[in-house]
C-alpha cells in the first residue's frame, strides 16, 4: 500500500523551500519533485528521514542521490515536454519518476537486476511507464538513439564516446565525471555532429558508473 500522508506532504514542501534556498530555483522541477512521493523509493524504516537532503541506501551497494542533487541535475539539464532523455543508472527510479512528471519521454538503464526489477514495479504502481532497460550505461540504448537529453546518475571514471554518439545534435549531456571522490558535474552540448562544447562545474559525490551488468 502507497501511502502518502499530510505528514510527508508537509515534509517534502520543506524539503523544496530549502532546495530552493539552496539554489534548485526551476519552478518546473520543483513542482515535478513535489509530485513524486520520495519515501515511496525507500525501504519503511527510512519514512522518516525520506525528505532529509541526503543520500540514502537503497541495496545492491547503490544509494538514491540527495535531493538537492537531482534536484540540480534535472535543473541542468533543460527538460522540454515530449523530449527523448536516456537516464543511465535507474536505481531506484526516484529520477525517472521526476523527469516523467516533466513530460519527458524517459528510456532508463540499471546494470543491477534487483534494481531494475524493483524500479519496474515500482514506477507502474504510481502510474509511470518510463521504458527501462536491465543492461550496461556505457552502452546506451543505440537502437533508440539519438536522445535529446542523456543524464548520468552515477559517476564516470571518463566520458563513454558511445553516449556523446547517442545525443542529438542541439542536445545535451550531464554527467559527473572523473576519478575516485574527485568528480566534478559536467554538461556537455552537442553543437554539431563535429563540435561539443563542454562546462565544468562543481565538485559532487556519486556511486561510480560499473561496466557490464550484475
Amino acid at each position: 500500500m502507497l501511502l502518502d500522508s499530510f505528514q510527508h506532504k508537509g515534509l517534502r514542501q520543506r524539503l523544496l523551500k530549502a532546495l530552493y534556498g539552496k539554489g534548485v530555483n526551476d519552478e518546473r522541477v520543483l513542482t515535478a519533485m513535489g509530485n513524486v512521493p520520495r519515501h515511496f523509493f525507500l525501504e519503511s524504516g527510512l519514512d522518516k528521514i525520506a525528505y532529509d537532503d541526503r543520500a540514502l541506501p537503497i541495496g545492491g551497494g547503490q544509494t538514491i542521490s540527495r535531493p538537492y542533487t537531482v534536484g540540480w541535475q534535472t535543473q541542468l539539464l533543460s527538460v522540454v515536454q515530449g523530449e527523448k532523455i536516456l537516464e543511465i543508472g535507474t536505481g531506484s527510479g526516484y529520477q525517472s519518476a521526476v523527469l516523467c512528471e516533466l513530460g519527458a519521454n524517459v528510456y532508463s538503464i540499471e546494470r543491477q537486476s534487483l534494481l531494475h526489477g524493483k524500479a519496474k514495479s515500482l514506477l507502474a504502481q504510481m502510474g509511470y511507464h518510463p521504458n527501462l532497460v536491465y543492461g550496461d550505461g556505457f552502452e546506451g540504448l543505440p537502437c533508440h538513439a539519438p536522445f535529446t537529453k542523456i543524464i548520468v546518475t552515477c559517476g564516470a571514471s571518463h566520458v563513454p564516446q558511445s553516449l556523446l554518439c547517442q545525443l542529438a545534435v542541439g542536445g545535451r549531456m550531464v554527467i559527473p565525471v572523473g576519478a575516485g571522490n574527485s568528480l566534478y558535474m559536467c554538461i556537455f552540448d552537442k553543437v554539431s555532429e563535429t563540435e561539443i562544447r563542454q562546462t565544468k562545474l562543481k565538485e559532487c559525490s556519486f556511486v561510480p558508473m560499473l561496466q557490464g551488468i550484475s
